[in-house]
């Protein structure tokens, strides 16, 4: 349960995250952030298992993009690759029972270069034609807000605050404080 936000203007990823932990129905806020920074190339945002995020923030080591390499490329191979290693080694990578024994994840955001993309529970890497994204049980709710505040003028940072809200007003399993990050475009 959770929700996290991502937003793509001017070559610069906005994202935000609520703060709840929760158990069937009892939330606990976290102070451990489901929105970070891996170095100064990753913007990542997580949903489901905290453990994923400690792998994710301390313990993803991605080797740098080839000179030639598109981007959309790196992401689906390299950056993928690197994250299934870490997490097989981190005891996280679990097989799914109900999808013939294929290994599966939770989903996650993740900007880069000025883009953001959505990584499925199957590893799929996505890029949303919308320029922007939300994940997590309150992820509707704040795709809806995303939509509903384009061409008004805002601030991003504004209409990703203001996707939070949207999805706490909505949903059980998202509760502030909100950690709002941005990453600008690096080469």
């Amino acid at each position: 349960m959770t929700c996290i936000v991502g937003l793509v203007e001017n070559n610069t990823v906005y994202m935000g995250g609520d703060s709840a932990g929760v158990a069937g129905l009892d939330v606990s806020p976290r102070v451990d952030e489901k929105v970070f920074l891996v170095g100064n190339r990753f913007l990542i945002g997580i949903t489901g298992s905290f453990r994923m995020g400690n792998l994710l923030r301390f313990s993803l080591k991605v080797p740098v993009q080839k000179r030639n390499q598109q981007d959309f490329e790196y992401m689906c191979t390299t950056f993928i690759d690197t994250v299934r290693r870490c997490f097989t080694k981190g005891g996280f990578l679990a097989k799914d029972s109900g999808d013939g024994g294929r290994e599966a994840g939770e989903q996650f955001l993740v900007g880069y270069r000025g883009m953001l993309y959505g990584v499925d529970v199957d590893f799929q890497v996505g890029i949303n034609a919308r320029g922007f994204d939300a994940v997590g049980c309150g992820g509707d709710f704040a795709q809806g807000a995303l939509f509903a505040t384009r061409g008004l003028g805002m601030l991003s940072r504004k209409r990703v605050e203001l996707a939070l809200q949207a999805a706490v007003e909505f949903s059980g399993g998202v509760r502030p404080p909100f950690i709002l990050l941005e990453l600008k475009k690096n080469y």
